[in-house]
Order: C-alpha cells, then sequence, then structure tokens
C-alpha cells in the first residue's frame, strides 16, 4: 500500500476506550503486518469484544498471570495467545492500564499480500476465488495467514511490524450485532459485531 506512512497509523487514544464501544470502530480498519520489505494487510471485518471487570470468557476475569499480562497494560497492543494445542489468536488490547480488556480479532478480508498469505496458510499460491474466501475467515486462520505468533505478543501497535490504519467507516445499519462464539460464560452479552454480508466473516 503506497499511503502506508508513520502519519497515517492510529495512535494510541483511539485505542483507549471500552472495549464494547471500541468493537464496532475497529470495523473498516485496515490491519498491517509487514514482512521484510512486504506489508500485509485486510478490512477487518469481524471482532469480539472482552472486558475483565464483569466478563467471565475474558482471559483477565480471574486476576493477572504470565499469559494474560499483556491485557492489563493501557490499550493500544497486541495480545497474542495460543490455544488448542495449535493455533494463534491475536487481539487488540484496548481501555486503561489495569481494567483486563481486548477485542478479538476473528476475521479480515485480504488486501495486499494475499499470495503469501495463501503460502502461510496452504504452502501454495493462486487459490481458486472460492477457497480465498477461506483464507481468513476466523481468528486462527487470520493468525496463520498474517504469520502471527506467540513472538508478536505485547507489539506496539502505534509502530511498525504491526498496526491499523483507517480504512472505511462502517455505518451503524452495515453492522450486525450477536453473541460472542465458542465460549461457555457470559454466553449472553452481544459483544460480537460483523460487517453485514462480507464474505469472510467466519460465521453469520
Amino acid at each position: 500500500m503506497s499511503s502506508i506512512s508513520p502519519k497515517t497509523i492510529i495512535p494510541k487514544e483511539f485505542y483507549l476506550q471500552d472495549p464494547v464501544k471500541l468493537a464496532p470502530k475497529l470495523l473498516g480498519k485496515i490491519f498491517v503486518r509487514k514482512l521484510g520489505d512486504i506489508y500485509l494487510t485486510g478490512k477487518i471485518v469481524e471482532v469480539e469484544a472482552y472486558r475483565g471487570k464483569d466478563d467471565e470468557a475474558a482471559h483477565t476475569y480471574n486476576g493477572k498471570t504470565k499469559r494474560n499480562d499483556v491485557m492489563f497494560r493501557e490499550g493500544g497492543f497486541l495480545y497474542v495467545y495460543f490455544t488448542y494445542g495449535m493455533h494463534f489468536c491475536a487481539n487488540i488490547v484496548c481501555g486503561k492500564k489495569n481494567e483486563g480488556s481486548a477485542i478479538l480479532i476473528r476475521a479480515v478480508e485480504p488486501i495486499d499480500g494475499i499470495n503469501i498469505m495463501e503460502m502461510n496458510r496452504f504452502g501454495k499460491t493462486e487459490l481458486p476465488y472460492s477457497r480465498r474466501k477461506l483464507l481468513t475467515n476466523g481468528p486462527a486462520k487470520f493468525c496463520s495467514a498474517f504469520a502471527i505468533e506467540k513472538k508478536d505478543n505485547g507489539l506496539d501497535l502505534t509502530k511498525e511490524p504491526i498496526f491499523l490504519l483507517k480504512g472505511e467507516k462502517i455505518l451503524k445499519n452495515e453492522i450486525v450485532t450477536t453473541t460472542r462464539i465458542g465460549i461457555k460464560k457470559s454466553v449472553d452479552l452481544l459483544w460480537r459485531f460483523y460487517i453485514k454480508d462480507n464474505p469472510y466473516v467466519s460465521k453469520k
């Protein structure tokens, strides 16, 4: 993306918000990962909010541990965790320091560096469009395509190699709000948000 520059990176102040308020604002933002001289980019199309103080599904609900330490920082950091013994998931830490809040990136729509994403996910490139829809339509798929691993845990999102750009504004009537996926506690909270009719959403 020729428009990428330090001046276009979303500033820290944006992340210092309550996760439930911030989550729908992340839709349409551009997630950027720099690998060498190449930028992988994708539009965020699905997210879930997790708020430690009143959300039993949040990793921080029972307090600070070595695993969730990054979530207790102030907003603007990347929180990466390993799950099911095989997958990584990436979250955007938000709110004030010690609040323990973050937003899970569930799906993005690929924009730049698609061939590299395909290699990262499938070991080959130039997949048919029908397979391309499966490239980043889930939190673990997204991390695999963007080569996000444990070493990225704690990265500052206001500078390279991982950061967000403004992207496009998504109107309220284009946002679907539902309960979250794959959790067993606080299941009634309507804290999942996605762009209506986007083909890269993980689950309608």
